[in-house]
Parts: C-alpha cells; structure tokens; sequence
C-alpha cells in the first residue's frame, strides 16, 4: 500500500466517521432527552419504544454528558454543549450523593435515588465525563465536583496497602456483599474493567488538573496493569482479583483487551512517563495480536472466550467492535504494520454492514454468530451508551487530523 493510497483511505475514513459520528449525536439528542421528568429518558427497547418509567443509571448519564462534552470540543457545535449542559445539571441534581459522597449507582424515573450502592465504575465515569463537560464548558463547579469524586475514591476505596481500587461499597462506603458490576460478572473485590475505567477517570482529570499526587497514582495503576491484569503468556488481561492480587479468572474479553491498549498508552502519554510509555507501546502489539484470535473472517470480534471449557461466545457487540476500531488503528500508528490499519478498517466495515441501524439510528446492540441482530437487547439502557462508537470516531478522527 503506497503512501498516496493510505492518505486517501484515511480522507475516507474520517469522512465517514464524521459522518457517523454526526449520526450518533443527532439519534441522541432527537430521541432520548426526557421532556417530562428531566434529563434523558432511562431505557429505549429493542424496537425503538421508549420506556418512561425505566431506572436512570448513572454511567449511562455520565456517558452522555462525556459524549456531548466531546463532540462540541470536537467541532465547537453549541448544540452539543446545549446537549452536555442538560447532563451535566441532571447529574449534580440527582446522581451525586450530597450527603455520603460519590455517586448513586441508579434513580427512579422522576430522579429520586434507587439504587444507592457507590460502584467505583460509576463514579469513575462521572469523573471522566465532568473534567471533559470542564473542557468544554469552562464551568468551575463541574471541575471542583471532579476532583471532590476523586477523593471520594481516594479516601474510601483505594488499597493503600496492597493499592488498586475496591470495587463497590454501601451507600456509606462501608463493605457490600455484592461488588458486581452486572449479573455475569464475577463476586471479586478488584476488577480489571473497574481499573481500566479509574485509569481513563484519572487520565482525563489530569487534563484540566495536572497536579502531582494524580500523577502518581495514573503511574500506579499503569504498573497495576503491567503488574497484574496483562498477563504476560497469553498476552490477555486478567479480569478478576481477590484485594491480595490473586487472579480468579481465565475468563478472554477480546474488546476489553483491545480497549486496554489505547487506553493504557494515552495514559502513559498524558502524564508524560517516557520509559512506561515505551514499555506499553511494546506490551500494546503483543495484546494486539493476542486480540485477533479473537476476529472472524468478516472483521468482527467475538465477545469472550472461556478456555477452561473451550467457550466461545460467538456474539459480536457493537462497542467491541468500536473498541476494535481505535485499539488496531493505534497498533498500526506504533508499529507501522499496514495490517493493524485494514483491521481498523475491517472492523468498521463489519459495523456499517451489520450493526448500524440505518432505520431508526444509533447501533444495534450486536449480531449473533448468523448475523441477526441479537433480540431483546436495549437501544438505549444502562449499558447501552453513546459513549464507545463516538469515542471511536471522535478519537480516529482526530489522529487522523493529527496524521
């Protein structure tokens, strides 16, 4: 592939991507604003039915907010802030416990707290969304209630011991039987997901404010991963710990593998540590091609893999494949290879053909192993956010305009 064609391919690609990208924010800001009770509307069905009376979730709210925050510091549109004020005033009436601290993890339809369990996750995204609503916005509170949630987690979850983050906590932040995230996720008190989510937290905060003590925690959470999570034979990420470090799981998420490689360097890259950055860089190829196992022949990645048993959930999610998408594109970027840019490319060919919903908008949730989109999975929903597909064409976007 000669230089020429490579610079035209990518013209198409961010073409594309901001078209899609385009596509994305305006489902969101038509469909899912809720005019009766405030903010955004809980959870849009499998058949694009609105759900009025459905929980709020705090990570989906904390995604839109990041989602519209960075879509205007991406193109300055003041629809987008008009968008990311909205999020940004629900949140802080109704999310943030202003009595315990940190976040609720769900409220009911009208905004009074549901589900009052403080969920490191959670709050680790309402950090990530309010230092980049602050990029935004320049709103002071937004960026004073960013650092005041991230001594939350300081003073309440973080090891100081064994280091890492506890995964969940009573509303007063004392021990809770269930830590999980969801119903598939295994009982353990530290998680490679939660980790990842309070690095990109941290990394984001950092931003908008750069000072010393979150420097140095960023650099013990990538040695977490470096130390822990990535394990050094199969080039896969552990996800689960018991609070001594000890693995429980052999248990292959293929996007969050791949999510890890990007989101691990731009970290090191923030914060400026050369000799970690180029530890990454190096550790980033071999997940990478650890990964592709992991592809089928059309471009998609495959949700997980259980070798204990020789599983193979043969799903392919929409946000895996939006992780796919940037993670290969940032391997071609460090390594050169042209094959890591064809399977950036691949993998959004895989998504325009199969799980876009060229009706009614946004992405489907994902295919099965047929290719039929997968039935009864939300539109919209706690899990269901604008934040991985835009992430993923907001940030290909602007490597491509950095090119």
């Amino acid at each position: 592939m000669g230089l020429r064609s490579i610079a035209d391919e990518l013209d198409v690609y961010k073409a594309e991507l901001n078209t899609e990208l385009s596509r994305i924010i305006h489902y969101w800001a038509q469909h899912t604003p809720d005019e009766v009770n405030g903010g955004f509307i809980g959870r849009i069905d499998s058949t694009d039915r609105a759900v009025a009376d459905a929980p709020k979730g705090s990570v989906l709210n904390a995604r839109i907010l990041w989602s519209f925050s960075a879509a205007y510091n991406l193109d300055k549109n003041p629809e987008h802030l008009t968008y990311a004020d909205r999020a940004y005033q629900y949140i802080t009436a109704h999310f943030i416990d202003k009595d315990k601290g940190g976040v609720f993890w769900t409220v009911d339809y009208k905004g009074k707290p549901l589900d009052t369990k403080k969920q490191v996750y959670a709050i680790a995204f309402t950090i990530y969304a309010l230092s980049e609503y602050y990029i935004a916005s320049a709103n002071e509170q937004a960026k004073l209630l960013a650092i005041s949630l991230y001594n939350d987690l300081i003073d309440n979850s973080y090891d100081t011991v064994k280091t890492g983050y506890l995964e969940a906590f009573t509303r007063d932040w004392q021990p809770i039987t269930d830590l999980r995230l969801s119903a598939k996720d295994a009982n353990e008190k530290k998680t490679m997901n939660t980790h990842l989510h309070v690095l990109e937290a941290h990394t984001n905060l950092y931003r908008i404010w750069p000072v010393e003590e979150l420097k140095t925690q960023i650099i013990t959470l990538l040695n977490n991963f470096l130390d822990h999570f990535i394990d050094p034979v199969t080039h896969h990420l552990i996800l689960f710990f018991d609070e001594d470090w000890n693995s429980r799981s052999t248990l292959v998420s293929y996007g969050h593998d791949i999510e890890a490689t990007w989101l691990l360097q731009e970290a090191a890259e923030v914060v400026n540590d050369t000799p970690i950055l180029e530890k990454i860089k190096k550790i980033n190829i071999g997940i990478a091609e650890a990964t592709i196992k992991g592809m089928d022949g059309d471009g998609g990645l495959w949700y997980e893999y259980e070798p204990a048993d020789d599983q193979l959930i043969k799903q392919k999610h929409w946000w895996v494949q939006a992780e796919a998408m940037v993670g290969f594109y940032n391997t071609w970027q460090i390594s050169g290879d042209d094959k890591y840019l064809n399977l950036s490319k691949k993998s959004w060919e895989l998504v325009k053909n199969k799980i876009l919903d060229l009706k009614n908008g946004e992405w489907f949730w994902g295919i099965d192993e047929h290719d039929k989109v997968m039935p009864g999975e939300d539109k919209i929903g706690i899990w269901k956010c604008p934040y991985h597909n835009s992430r993923a064409c907001i940030e290909i976007i602007k490597r491509i305009n950095d090119k």
